[in-house]
């Protein structure tokens, strides 16, 4: 009996045992995970030399407009927009004067775009369009195909063309709502690349990793993981925004491995809070646990009270009260709750980090 009885117990224990080893591995899986998701990539935070992209700019003309187009009319006022559709017809053997021409369905505009150095003909990629003429909006048009260059003069190294696509702005239609911009809008993968573009050498030419942000301590970083792992002396510091690679093996393709290796390298680095905001459309993206200290803010007819009121209350109309020590998106909340236009959450945001309630970066874009 004393046996039966001892035998349970051990097995009690060791399964006691194991459920505690079981717990324990999985708590140091779980650290473990956490810690290489706040690590990086080399890749991540540089660009091989030579990898610049290609800026690129055309001029082009958007059709298809619900009477949104440019204002021109025919004749010696016609503008741009006129004498531009006069020679795009012109091109398909069609002659029309233009004094009879209305351009309401038509808008000129500027085409940009930043290409990959590596992409080749074929390759496709987004452009950026912005009405340069007096049309109120471009929703509904498609951009005729523009020939794109990098310098005045040169060669067109692309094309693109295109339905529009406008960043849908929040229109509540009270107070500084309906601002929203439609003079400005992209075409998705409308840009092609039509010849091969100016680039370097990667097996050859690649002797330095560019810093994205360049940062001394997060340079001096790269080049001690590097040496790490390819040897002493492979990677040297020679300011904020460059790391040298001098590379053992000279052969293309060792020295391509050699690099595609190097740049796939984890690496952990601090990175500084930052609150990121579209004027156009008023989302805000805040980095990392972002606190606001007190101030006051006025900005038009809008109030921003951090300290000494109620937790996100709005006590009046136009004034905004919240406690220190709020998020940036509890802020960034009321602010839309109180109709707050895009301009004026950019600007607030602005202000607080002028007089120093923020500590955090603040970008607009």
């Amino acid at each position: 009996m004393i046996g039966a009885r001892i035998a349970p117990r051990r097995a009690d224990r060791r399964a006691a045992c194991i459920a505690l080893g079981c717990a324990l591995l999985s708590l140091l899986l779980m650290v473990t995970a956490s810690q290489l998701g706040g690590q990086s990539r080399i890749r991540d935070l540089v660009l091989a030399d030579g990898a610049a992209p290609v800026r690129v700019v055309g001029y082009g003309l958007v059709a298809g407009l619900d009477g949104t187009g440019d204002r021109g009319m025919g004749g010696s006022q016609g503008g741009q927009t006129v004498q531009s559709i006069v020679n795009l017809l012109r091109r398909f053997d069609i002659t029309v004067p233009p004094n009879v021409l209305r351009s309401r369905n038509v808008a000129a505009v500027l085409v940009t775009a930043e290409v990959s150095a590596y992409l080749r003909p074929g390759g496709r990629f987004d452009v950026q369009i912005a009405s340069i003429g007096d049309a109120p909006s471009l929703r509904g048009g498609v951009l005729y195909m523009t020939p794109l260059i990098s310098e005045v003069g040169g060669s067109p190294l692309a094309t693109a063309q295109g339905g529009v696509v406008l960043s849908e702005g929040a229109d509540r239609g009270t107070r500084s709502y309906g601002t929203r911009v439609e003079t400005s809008a992209r075409v998705p993968a409308g840009g092609v690349v039509d010849v091969a573009l100016p680039r370097e050498d990667y097996t050859k030419a690649v002797a330095a990793l560019l810093l994205r942000e360049p940062d001394i301590a997060v340079a001096s970083r790269i080049a001690a993981v590097i040496d790490s792992v390819l040897g002493a002396g492979t990677a040297r510091v020679d300011d904020p925004g460059s790391v040298t690679l001098t590379l053992k093996d000279s052969a293309g393709s060792a020295r391509s491995a050699a690099i595609t290796k190097l740049r796939e390298l984890p690496i952990r680095v601090s990175r500084g809070a930052r609150v990121v905001i579209d004027g156009r459309d008023g989302t805000v993206v805040a980095g990392g646990d972002v606190t606001v200290g007190e101030a006051v803010v006025t900005h038009g007819q809008l109030t921003l009270s951090i300290g000494g009121g109620a937790d996100s209350t709005a006590v009046a109309p136009g004034e905004v009260r919240l406690q220190p020590g709020i998020s940036v998106q509890r802020i960034a909340s009321a602010l839309h709750g109180v109709r707050s236009s895009p301009q004026e959450i950019a600007a607030i945001f602005s202000a607080l980090r002028e007089v120093g309630a923020i500590s955090a970066e603040v970008v607009i874009r």
